[in-house]
C-alpha cells in the first residue's frame, strides 16, 4: 500500500503542497480532484521521485521509503507514472514501446506472463503491435502508454490526466479499460481533469486545493456532494439536466370585442356633414347674378389692344410678301491679302566635291622620319 504523510513541496519561495497525507492501495481507483494549480502534478512527481522542487514529509510503498529515490529505483519499488502528454517514443513500434517498460530487474523474469496479461486488457495492441505509435489515434497512443507502465510490473500505477486531449467517446472507453487494469490488482492513483467520470469508476477521492486535502471521501458521496458539482461538476442541475429554463408566465386571455347592434333610428343630414344644408341652399338664392353690361373697366378696355395687335400682324403679313433684292449682301467678307512675311536668310550650301574651307588657313601635318620614332612638322 502506498502512504503519504505529511508531504510538502517547495519551489524556491513558492509552496506547492502543504502537510498532505493519503493512502492507496491494491485493487482500488483514488482520484485527486483540484483547480489548476492546486499541486496535482507536483504530488505525482514527488512520489515518482522526477520533482524539481524541495520535497520533505514521508512516501512509502509498504514498508520502503520511497521520497528522495532516483525515478528508476522508485519503479523498482512497485510504482510506475504514466505522465501527462503519455511520454511516449513516437517512431518506436507498439511492441518496441512495450518492451521498453519491461526493463527494470522487477519485470525482466515475468515480462512474457506480463505482456499476456496486456494483451487480454488490451486486445487491439495485438493487431497493432507493428504499428508506428505516432500515427495512432489519441486514444491508442494512452492505452500503448498505459501498456508500457504495466509492463514494469508495478503494484501502483500512477496516471497524469489521461484523457486530456481525446474525444468524450476515446476517454469513456479509456475508463472502462482502468476499471479492468483495476481489476487485475493494480492500486490506481488517479489525477484527472473530467471529474464526473473519473468519480463514476473511482472507489475514493481527495479534494486538494492550494496545495492542501481539504477533504476525503468516498467517490459516491463526493459525486452526488452539492458543493463537490458546484465546485468540479458545474452545479447539479446544470451538469446533469443543462441549464435549468425559465418558467413561462402565463399572459391573459385578450378581452372579445362585444359587436353594436344595428340602430334603426333616422339621422339628419346636418348632423351629418356638420353643417345646416337648409341655410346654405337659401344663402346661394338670395345672391343676385350680375348683368352683362356691368363688367369691369379692365374688360372695356382691352378692345383698343387687340386693334394695335391686329395692325402689327397685318404690317408683318405685308413685308413678308414684298419680294426680295436682286443684289444680295455676301455673306462673309472676302479674305484678307497676305501680310507681308519676313525674308528669311538665305543659306549658302556648299557645291558637291568642293573642299570644305578649314577655318584659320593653316594644317600642321606631321611625318614620322625612317627608322625612328620620331615625327616632323610641316606647315602647308
Amino acid at each position: 500500500m502506498l502512504e503519504i504523510a505529511g508531504l510538502s513541496v517547495r519551489y524556491g519561495k513558492h509552496t506547492a503542497l502543504t502537510e498532505t497525507a493519503l493512502s492507496v492501495k491494491k485493487g482500488e481507483i483514488v482520484v485527486i480532484l483540484g483547480a489548476n494549480g492546486a499541486g496535482k502534478s507536483t504530488l505525482l512527481k514527488a512520489i515518482a521521485g522526477i520533482c524539481e522542487g524541495k520535497s520533505t514529509g514521508s512516501v512509502t510503498m509498504g514498508s520502503d521509503p520511497v521520497l528522495g529515490l532516483p525515478a528508476h529505483k522508485v519503479v523498482e519499488r512497485g510504482i510506475a507514472l504514466v505522465p501527462e502528454g503519455r511520454g511516449i517514443f513516437g517512431d518506436l513500434t507498439v511492441r518496441e514501446n512495450l518492451l521498453l517498460g519491461a526493463n527494470p530487474q522487477r519485470a525482466r523474469e515475468e515480462a512474457d506472463a506480463n505482456f499476456e496479461r496486456l494483451i487480454r486488457l488490451f486486445p487491439k495492441l495485438t493487431d497493432r503491435a507493428g504499428q508506428t505509435v505516432r500515427t495512432m489515434s489519441g486514444g491508442e497512443q494512452q492505452m500503448v502508454a498505459i501498456g508500457r507502465a504495466m509492463m514494469s510490473n508495478p503494484e501502483i500505477l500512477m496516471l497524469d490526466e489521461p484523457s486530456l486531449g481525446l474525444s468524450p467517446l476515446l476517454a469513456k472507453e479509456l475508463f472502462q479499460n482502468l476499471k479492468a487494469v483495476r481489476a487485475a490488482g493494480l492500486g490506481i492513483l488517479l489525477v484527472e481533469q473530467n471529474a464526473k467520470l473519473s468519480l463514476a469508476i473511482a472507489d475514493r477521492g481527495y479534494l486538494l486545493e492550494n496545495g492542501r486535502i481539504l477533504r476525503e471521501d468516498k467517490a459516491s458521496i463526493l459525486l452526488h456532494d452539492p458543493a463537490v458539482q458546484a465546485a468540479y461538476l458545474g452545479g447539479a442541475a446544470g451538469h446533469a439536466t443543462g441549464p435549468a429554463k425559465p418558467t413561462p408566465v402565463p399572459q391573459a386571455a385578450p378581452a372579445t370585442p362585444t359587436p353594436r347592434a344595428p340602430s334603426t333610428a333616422s339621422v339628419p343630414s346636418s348632423q351629418i356633414a356638420g353643417l345646416d344644408i337648409d341655410a346654405l341652399v337659401s344663402s346661394a338664392a338670395q345672391k343676385a347674378v350680375r348683368p352683362p353690361s356691368t363688367l369691369t373697366p379692365a374688360y372695356t378696355t382691352s378692345a383698343p389692344r387687340a386693334d394695335h395687335l391686329r395692325q402689327t400682324l397685318s404690317a408683318i403679313e405685308s413685308a413678308a410678301r414684298q419680294p426680295r433684292p436682286s443684289s444680295l449682301p455676301p455673306l462673309r467678307a472676302q479674305a484678307r491679302p497676305n501680310a507681308p512675311t519676313a525674308s528669311a536668310p538665305t543659306v549658302q550650301r556648299p557645291t558637291p566635291g568642293a573642299p570644305t574651307p578649314i577655318p584659320g588657313g593653316r594644317v600642321d601635318v606631321y611625318r614620322r622620319r625612317p627608322g625612328t620614332s620620331q615625327f616632323d612638322k610641316t606647315e602647308v
